[in-house]
């Protein structure tokens, strides 16, 4: 198993682990001339709500040598999913799921952060020890 098909089923069974269903992996989006496969789909029941919580989940592992070129391509693959969802499903919300060591070491630095807040990517940053979510950033 490679390390991203591991980073893949940590992040799946961190977000059961807290109550989520996975309901699509990958979740598919067909947009007529292309299709986007987003990594996972899951729904929470929220018990002080009406309604169902869905969401879409990008798993992103920040493994290659060049950790900008990581971070360009995973803007511009969220920008794109988040535009497609907009059309196949409003009301699921997109995250970003980044390891914890790499939101530590890289997602400090203020451009990084600006660019976040600016595209309005929310972030669910993982550990990769265990299957549990560190933080969900919104």
């Amino acid at each position: 198993m490679s390390a991203r098909d591991t980073f893949h089923e940590v992040v799946k069974s961190a977000l059961e682990n807290e109550g989520w269903i996975i309901t699509h992996d990958p979740y598919h989006i067909d947009l007529g001339f292309v299709d986007f496969y987003i990594d996972l789909g899951a729904e929470q029941l929220l018990a002080a709500t009406k309604d169902n919580e869905k969401i879409a989940v990008e798993i992103k592992t920040f493994l290659a040598p060049s950790t900008i070129s990581e971070f360009h391509t995973a803007v511009g693959q969220f920008i794109n999913y988040r535009i497609a969802l907009e059309e196949d499903d409003p009301e699921r919300r997109l995250y970003l799921a980044i390891p914890l060591e790499i939101y530590r070491r890289f997602f400090k630095y203020s451009f990084i952060q600006k660019v976040i807040e600016r595209n309005q990517i929310p972030l669910l940053v993982y550990n990769t020890e265990k299957p549990e979510i560190a933080q969900w950033i919104k």
